[in-house]
């Protein structure tokens, strides 16, 4: 399995990934913070871990292969993009033809934590996004009281 960890921050997602699918799979992550990317590639390193391919950049620039993703995976970072569209362009074009996209993030309502209201996307917003890039919705889901999941495939 190749699972791709879009805008990995501190590898939250990375790791336990890496863990799961196993010396066979491939993890790739990739992060505009130089510092994230390098904390991944310590944790990767204790853990033994060597399925893991993290890198410091934009994701708008970043694109690891063609048509190679089983999972492409974005964990509360969509809004973060300077260019989200493009973002997922390249998710598309990374992905399999049977893969999945999925698009964890923020519900656009008020919390005492998390990003600014302003910057959130709704869920009809990320929706048409994705929508957008070439994909298809499959399920958007509530994923407790401050986020939401959307699932697609190509």
């Amino acid at each position: 399995m190749v699972f791709m960890d879009i805008g990995c921050g501190y590898g939250f997602f990375t790791i336990p990934a890496a863990e799961k699918i196993g010396e066979n799979g491939r993890v790739y992550a990739v992060d505009a913070d130089a510092e994230a990317v390098e904390a991944v590639k310590r944790k990767a390193a204790e853990k033994g871990l060597k399925n893991i391919v993290a890198k410091a950049g934009e994701a708008e620039e970043t694109v690891f292969c063609d048509g190679c993703a089983d999972m492409i995976f974005f964990s509360i970072v969509l809004h973060d993009f300077r260019d989200p569209a493009k973002v997922l362009s390249n998710a598309r074009r990374m992905i399999k033809p049977d893969g999945v996209l999925v698009n964890l993030d923020w519900k656009k309502k008020p919390t005492a934590f998390g990003p600014p209201l302003h910057i959130r996307f709704s869920q009809e917003h990320a929706q048409d996004l994705i929508k957008q890039a070439g994909f298809t919705i499959k399920s958007v889901k509530e994923a407790g009281n401050n986020f939401y999941m959307v699932t697609a495939k190509p």
